[in-house]
């Protein structure tokens, strides 16, 4: 679908300090860069335009430390200047599982050792490229696999990260494959192999989600890959690194020795989701590069990361460098990894991290490339609609760029979706103020309009996108709080172990006596009701329907293993919790006009928020106080006839949470006319029509 075309006088450019201009280089349009085999032998093609020579090294060995005799290379061929700043030569012989990385001269008598940026496959760390016939890491049965159809209505996106997902011994999953890719391949797991409470992908099944976001499992830097994964020394991190980005990351792996095993493994991790009916949303992260010293720059100095004006590095990621996505080569790399991803690996969506340091056009080739691709209109796009800092863009008026942030989102194809973080501060508070509460957590007079504008989608309001399918409601993500921290934050000011470790069930902790935490979670229950009532696409952090806690960590990208990983005996000890996940989730399913149809909100004066959509009416009560609400005020329709008349008396109560338990199963009931909204309640009334 082409994106509706705007004036550019609604945003010219995006404001950003000034940046160097691009390097006026050739643009190379041909498909042929990096390792392509045959039969016979191995086509090598890079694209190199400011390099006066490129000499190719073949290894038998993907890193120094695995050579049993040499560590020197096996054969130098030196490549020949080709097309549009390309250099290319043909090595017969040399094909699947051989390991290369280039020399690159320049003229002013420079030498750049580097991997191959156009790599589709690696050694242990990535710092040696592999040649690879992708075919031969089909796993079996891998030509049958297909993406789940799951219509927009149905989409429910579940967060976590490969290592988080199995590495608690009590995840049933065997030791060998915990924390790997293959963890993701066993079907019938539970709580300390127990039969009781599943665990994975079983309980994924349960639970009712419709798509996995992984984290990053490109191949990033910042682990090493040659430690044992049983070694605490080999540390833990999110991935936001960047190292190679067509190459699956070899820490998941059970052997990062040799290239082909962590793709097919990667392969098969997705196989048996898609297996389970659940779509795969891969986290990528093209706004920045593990490094300033990266292959790019080894190969292409000056071209692929943003530049200040006196040649410094820009860094609205935070991260030490952005990447140059208008630049017209790296754009076409970014299109291209995108689109190898989702036609080697099968995935079904892509979430892009800092969206908001992409271009608009770079945003819009992905779209418009992945349609091309046999169901490729299914795959989803949606990312980060902000970065951490201003970046430098050229300030040349007759190449005005627009970035995908906020001010950006009019620019985008309707299918781009965004996290929408005005839904989340609604509900929980501010972001960076972890006290600061929200609607939930004790400011909830405060925020009441904002929840009404937030059910709807913000339909109506400056925040309105393009459509509903563009909003990604939420409440928590890996980054920052967790819910749970984040009313322990809010509604505790100093909270201790005894909140985060989550009462609420008859084997609540001994540090956390029954009752203890009820009023955090009234708030936990409420606010995923509010999420899954919500226009738009409903999305959570992996254990946040447990009750996740980091106990206080806002940020703990490489904290250690045990604070990041899924507690499943907790999920267990919490299933309470959990089943008001899975019946909002099943609610949801059962009810199209949940994703987009409209809401006919009730003006109220008070905190509470009670909204018809479709044939059902929301009804929200975060105080402490029993209130009332006149049915005769839902059978007034919307101005277009959004919904249909229904007598005052035709309504009964089809769910109810109330309290810290949900009410032990209890539904309040009509007192004549006044449908009762109990305390701490959120309650789905349903017409009896």
């Amino acid at each position: 679908m082409t994106p509706v075309s705007l004036p550019l006088a609604v945003v010219d450019a995006t404001s950003a300090e000034p940046a160097m201009p691009c390097p006026d280089y050739p643009v190379y349009t041909g498909d042929d860069l990096g390792a392509i085999p045959d039969a016979y032998g191995t086509t090598f093609r890079v694209w190199a335009p400011s390099a006066s020579g490129v000499t190719l090294r073949l290894f038998a060995v993907g890193s120094d430390g695995e050579a049993v005799e040499s560590a020197e290379p096996l054969e130098t061929h030196e490549l020949t200047p080709g097309a549009d700043g390309t250099w290319l030569v043909r090595c017969d012989g040399v094909g699947h599982g051989d390991y290369y990385d280039y020399l690159v001269r320049f003229p002013n008598g420079e030498t750049h050792r580097t991997a191959d940026p156009w790599a589709r496959a690696a050694g242990v760390n990535g710092r040696r490229s592999m040649v690879v016939d992708l075919a031969r890491t089909d796993p079996d049965g891998w030509a049958d696999d297909r993406r789940p159809h799951i219509a927009a209505k149905d989409l429910v996106i579940w967060e976590t990260h490969i290592g988080d997902f199995s590495a608690d011994p009590a995840s049933g999953i065997p030791a060998e494959h915990r924390g790997t890719y293959l963890a993701f391949t066993h079907e019938d797991t539970s709580v300390e192999s127990e039969g009781d409470f599943p665990t994975c992908v079983a309980y994924l099944k349960r639970l009712g989600v419709t798509a996995v976001q992984l984290m990053p499992f490109y191949d990033y830097g910042s682990i090493d890959e040659s430690i044992p994964r049983d070694d605490p020394n080999r540390g833990f991190n999110w991935g936001y690194d960047p190292l190679n980005y067509n190459v699956p990351e070899g820490s998941y792996s059970t052997d990062p020795f040799h290239g082909e095993v962590r793709i097919e493994e990667c392969k098969r991790m997705i196989q048996a989701l898609h297996a389970a009916g659940i779509k795969v949303i891969m986290d990528v992260v093209y706004n920045h590069l593990y490094s300033p010293d990266n292959w790019f720059e080894r190969m292409i100095p000056g071209y692929a990361l943003r530049r200040l004006a006196d040649g410094t590095f820009a860094d609205g990621s935070g991260c030490s460098n952005d990447v140059a996505s208008e630049h017209p080569m790296m754009r076409r790399y970014i299109v291209d990894s995108v689109v190898h991803w989702a036609r080697e690996y099968h995935i079904d969506g892509f979430r892009f991290d800092l969206m908001g340091l992409i271009d608009v056009d770079t945003m819009n080739a992905v779209r418009t490339a992945l349609d091309a691709l046999p169901d490729g209109a299914s795959i989803l796009m949606h990312g980060e609609p902000w970065s951490a800092r201003e970046t430098a863009l050229d300030p040349n008026p007759d190449h005005p760029v627009i970035l995908a942030d906020k001010r950006g989102l009019p620019y985008l194809d309707p299918r781009i979706g965004a996290f929408c973080d005005s839904t989340r501060d609604a509900v929980r508070g501010h972001v960076f103020y972890q006290k600061e509460p929200g609607y939930m957590t004790g400011a909830a007079d405060d925020f009441a309009d904002d929840i009404r504008h937030a059910v709807d989608a913000w339909r109506g309001t400056s925040r309105e996108g393009a459509s509903v399918g563009q909003v990604i409601q939420y409440v928590s993500a890996h980054d920052d709080l967790t819910l749970w921290d984040k009313l322990c934050a809010a509604m505790r000011r100093m909270p201790g172990e005894r909140d985060y470790a989550a009462g609420g069930s008859a084997e609540a902790s001994a540090a956390c006596p029954a009752g203890a935490c009820d009023d955090l979670m009234r708030a936990n229950r409420l606010a995923a009701g509010i999420v899954f009532s919500s226009a738009g696409v409903p999305f959570l952090l992996g254990g946040e329907e447990f009750a996740r806690t980091k106990h206080g960590v806002s940020d703990s990208y490489k904290s250690p293993v045990e604070l990041n990983r899924l507690d499943w005996r907790r999920a267990r000890r919490l299933s309470g919790l959990v089943d008001h996940y899975r019946t909002l989730i099943a609610l949801r399913h059962g009810n199209p006009a949940y994703f987009g149809g409209a809401r006919m909100v009730v003006e109220r004066d008070d905190a509470a928020v009670v909204f018809r959509v479709g044939d059902d009416c929301i009804a929200i009560n975060p105080t402490g106080r029993a209130l009332t609400q006149p049915t005769v005020d839902l059978e007034t329709p919307g101005p277009y006839d959004e919904v249909t008349r229904i007598a005052p008396d035709e309504w009964a109560c089809i769910y109810a949470s109330i309290g810290a338990d949900g009410g032990a199963g209890s539904r309040p009931a009509l007192a004549g006319r006044a449908m009762p909204l109990p305390p701490y309640s959120f309650a789905v009334w349903r017409s009896k029509c």
